[in-house]
């Protein structure tokens, strides 16, 4: 792949840093980086790759010294920002949810759809939300092999899908739990140390969160198919990376445990984890931090319907659910000769 001026918006933030890592780690052809955050973090400077680089504020920053922006940054200040990059001819991979209930922007998991990106007239590509990430390319396979009529999830989501400062206030409060002291909370409603929260993000009119409805609305998009049902339960817990997940599918014709697991087996981005003896699963901690692959494990029949699939899906939310997915599609946009 030929090298391109890259631009990293939110390079400061949890996304950020992964991003940084795992462009290394791929050898990303990058001729120029650029680093861009909020004008807090300007001023500060960044090693990458035996270079020092400087953190450039983002209300000065030329998106004309850029072909791709990656930005990590909040739905309002991406709102802002990406038509002004568009204008410069840069090609926009945002993370946030401004842009993918949109119509003619593509809202793309490379394993399932990344050839939309070879014809797309957007310049704007969204990333979506982590937990679809996952999921969708965990079912992807079974989808593709015999349809799926409904999906019912339950995830386990880690602090840092909320970012740094939940992440801290894991910390303090978990400190506080220890030493029998009061428990400080300002991220979370509740305290999130040694609990649970049945509750992401705000609660719509029809009961669900908004984070449970990105999960409907961007699975159907994704897949290009309105008539599969999703009904999602979005649960924080106390894990500082990785997303977990029970799933349970009704599949569209019949299918059997072992024709499944030979489709997880050969799928572009899994890692199944067959059952061999006791905690022979997949878990947010061993498997998945640091890890780019979803991981699958515990297949079993649904009990409660026919054509029944189970199964627990985890992944590391900052890697695949943000960072990882979003360096795939810059990868495609350049093999695909768009920039």
């Amino acid at each position: 792949m030929r090298k391109i001026n890259l631009a990293i918006v939110g390079a400061t933030g949890a996304v950020g840093e992964v991003a940084l890592t795992i462009l290394a780690q791929r050898q990303f052809p990058i001729d120029k980086l650029y680093l861009v955050a909020s004008k807090n973090s300007a001023g500060r400077t960044i090693s990458f790759q035996g270079e020092t680089l400087p953190v450039v504020n983002l209300e000065d920053f030329d998106f004309k010294k850029a072909n791709i922006a990656i930005f990590s940054i909040g739905k309002e200040i991406a709102t802002e920002y990406a038509p002004l990059a568009v204008a410069s001819n840069c090609f926009v991979i945002d993370n946030s949810a401004a842009f993918r209930y949109q119509d003619e922007v593509p809202l793309i998991v490379t394993e399932v759809n990344g050839h939309l990106l070879e014809k797309t007239a957007s310049r704007i590509i969204s990333n979506p939300n982590c937990s679809t990430i996952q999921m969708i390319v965990a079912i992807k396979p079974i989808y593709d092999a015999v349809g799926i009529k409904t999906i019912n999830v339950a995830t386990y989501q880690s602090v840092s899908g909320q970012g740094r400062e939940a992440m801290l206030e894991l910390i303090e409060q978990t400190k506080a739990v220890i030493n029998n002291k009061a428990i400080p909370h300002q991220v979370f409603k509740k305290q999130i140390a040694f609990n649970v929260l049945p509750e992401i993000d705000q609660r719509q009119e029809n009961g669900f969160t908004f984070e449970e409805m990105k999960m409907v609305w961007e699975t159907q998009k994704i897949l290009a198919d309105q008539t599969v049902l999703v009904n999602p339960t979005t649960v924080r817990v106390p894990v500082m990376v990785g997303h977990a997940m029970a799933v349970h599918i009704e599949t569209k014709q019949p299918i059997s445990l072992t024709q499944a697991e030979q489709l997880l087996m050969s799928a572009p981005g899994v890692i199944y984890q067959p059952y061999k003896s006791e905690g022979s699963y997949p878990t947010q901690i061993t498997e998945a931090e640091g890890n780019d692959a979803v991981f699958v494990g515990r297949l079993r029949k649904n009990l409660a319907c026919e054509q029944g699939i189970n199964m627990w899906v985890v992944s590391d939310n900052l890697r695949k659910g943000a960072a990882l997915n979003a360096i795939q599609i810059a990868e495609k946009l350049i093999t695909y000769n768009r920039i």
